[in-house]
């Protein structure tokens, strides 16, 4: 395993790679990508994947992969992407299994990038964009400190989302 950028008690951070393909992949597949356009194929996943680890060479920061300390299992992925210079990078999470829900795992991860997102890349402040039904992302922004804001205008490709605002 590649080494560690981040760490909490239980998890581990590290930039994504072509071992992530296969899990990324069946998550992408699934229904848990509805509320970020999915589901997407296999070639859409692989795509998605590439630009994930491309946005490091492009920008310098980007999402890390999220695994557990002790099983080494992938987790899921959080981070910042920033699709254009234009706008504020954008703190984005997901779980990419259904059974990972529900043990904090995301809020932990959030919090554990948004303190290396501050200390280290110098980012004062971010927005997360969701989609209004997706309840258990919304109550992660909020238990981050996330404000909402009703004059955001979400992006043409999430036509519907609301956004929340981190100052750091």
């Amino acid at each position: 395993m590649q080494q560690a950028l981040l760490q909490t008690e239980r998890l581990v951070f590290r930039k994504p790679d072509a071992s992530d393909l296969a899990p990324y992949t069946s998550y992408c597949q699934s229904d848990r990508t509805r509320f970020v356009g999915g589901p997407f194929c296999g070639v859409q996943a692989f795509e998605k994947l590439a630009a994930m680890i491309g946005h490091w060479e492009l920008r310098g920061f980007g999402r890390l992969v999220i695994v557990h300390s002790t099983t080494g299992r992938a987790l899921g992925h959080v981070g910042a992407m920033q699709l254009s210079t234009d706008e504020l990078p954008e703190l984005t999470w997901t779980l990419w299994a259904g059974e990972d829900e529900g043990q904090g795992y995301a809020t932990e991860a959030c919090k554990a990038y948004r303190d290396h997102a501050r200390s280290e890349l110098g980012i004062s402040t971010m927005i997360a964009r969701i989609m209004p039904d997706n309840l258990p992302s919304r109550r992660v922004a909020e238990r981050l400190g996330g404000i909402l804001n009703v004059n955001a205008q979400p992006p043409q490709w999430m036509a519907n989302a609301v956004t929340y605002d981190f100052m750091m």
